[in-house]
């Protein structure tokens, strides 16, 4: 449960129970693991008489507030760019929640928040037997969020870059300093010629639900669509394969572009020009990419200490150059 004396809570609850239907009451509330921007919630809520069953049966809800500093004073373009998006999304191929109401400002008393539908399945980071399998799915499922056809009037904002030369923080333990002044002049070039799509932005395992094992495992939501943008397909698929590499190690992440390719998806470019949007995901999260693994860890993956993550990271941006070079 989630104490009502949490800051700002009060009043966002307040806000949700206005938008429920008459009757209707928020009867459990869950604190959600895995996220890292903002504070997630599942609120189960019941008819007034709390039987959850037969006509005007409970369901679930799914809240997302910002109570960050940072993430506050930029919660009104971020959660107005996710409701457009679950609209846009409402009955399309792609499993998104349907929205239910926005908040942007905290207008109502409480956090900046976003209320939505609860999709089924779970987040999986586990390094078990079924990585290959969802490593295949996940790029299934980018391709069908590339594949979304959007009126050139509702398309999300232009993409924009993470980090730039000046701004990659090199590690200071690092016994390859040429490898990353290498990646970081490669980035500095002029961004490859690119044709446009539509972007997820931050697809990555921990923004995939999955139900199901073995020959029933299946994508069942695809969630945090704060960062939509429209630009080249590599930015999407470069920014999976980094996750990938560091949640499951630098071959898995190097295997996902290819499965992207298998399941129909287009890159922009190959060789050099896709070699600059991998290495400007994969630049990011240096030095050390120690920030990731926290919503990681929530979830399980107490593997992944900062050496861990420092070594890999490195690993791969070897391994990119040696593939795109």
């Amino acid at each position: 449960m989630i104490d009502d004396d949490v800051q700002g809570w009060a009043g966002t609850r307040r806000w949700v129970e206005g938008v429920l239907a008459p009757g209707e009451r928020i009867a459990r509330v869950e604190a959600l693991k895995g996220g890292w921007t903002s504070r997630m919630r599942r609120l189960d809520v019941e008819p007034a008489d709390g039987d959850g069953g037969g006509a005007g049966a409970g369901y679930s809800l799914v809240l997302r507030s910002f109570v960050k500093p940072f993430y506050l004073r930029h919660a009104p373009a971020l959660l107005e760019r996710e409701a457009g998006v679950l609209r846009l999304l409402a009955g399309g191929t792609v499993p998104a929640a349907r929205l239910r109401a926005v908040d942007a400002r905290g207008g109502h008393g409480g956090h900046p928040s976003l209320l939505m539908t609860h999709l089924s399945g779970t987040v999986r980071v586990e390094q078990d037997g079924e990585v290959a399998r969802r490593v295949e799915l996940l790029a299934a499922q980018l391709a069908a969020v590339h594949a979304v056809r959007v009126p050139e009037g509702l398309r999300p904002r232009a993409w924009q870059a993470w980090t730039s030369p000046e701004r990659v923080r090199v590690p200071a333990a690092t016994a390859r300093p040429g490898l990353w002044a290498r990646a970081v002049e490669v980035i500095g070039r002029p961004a490859p010629a690119h044709r446009g799509c539509f972007l997820h932005r931050d697809f990555h395992p921990g923004n995939v639900l999955f139900t199901g094992h073995g020959e029933q495992l299946a994508v069942s939501g695809v969630v945090d669509w704060v960062e939509t943008s429209w630009g080249p397909a590599d930015l999407d698929v470069a920014h999976c394969c980094t996750a990938l590499a560091l949640l499951h190690g630098v071959e898995t992440g190097m295997a996902f572009a290819d499965a992207y390719e298998r399941a129909g998806g287009v890159l922009s470019a190959r060789g050099p020009g896709h070699l600059y949007w991998r290495l400007l995901d994969a630049l990011a999260f240096a030095p050390d990419a120690e920030k990731v693994a926290v919503p990681w860890r929530e979830l399980g993956r107490t593997d992944l200490d900062a050496h861990l993550l420092a070594e890999r990271l490195e690993d791969y941006l070897r391994a990119l150059f040696e593939r795109y070079a």
